[in-house]
């Protein structure tokens, strides 16, 4: 799962990996930095797992002050499923 949110500058993106790797069904974090501002970063968080709950990871970024702008990908299944170039790519 992939999702775009915004965040205060506290907690850190540590901190709030760390928190969101304890969430039941999380297996791995991952957050990039996107921008900043004066009160505020964009972040870029990828979960990894199995039986990852949407509404409870979403509870968690509430509980930190964060809000989630978009969820930006999702993969389900026993099989990964590859991304491949389309036309609407180019």
């Amino acid at each position: 799962m992939v999702l775009d949110v915004l965040k205060p500058h506290h907690p850190s993106t540590i901190e709030l990996a760390g928190k969101l790797s304890g969430v039941d069904g999380v297996m791995g974090v991952n957050i990039g930095l996107y921008e900043v501002d004066q009160r505020t970063e964009n972040i870029k968080i990828t979960i990894e797992g199995d039986n990852i709950e949407y509404d409870v990871v979403k509870q968690e970024l509430e509980k930190l002050g964060a809000v989630i702008h978009s969820i930006d990908e999702v993969a389900a299944g026993s099989l990964l499923v590859e991304e491949v170039e389309t036309l609407q790519d180019r």
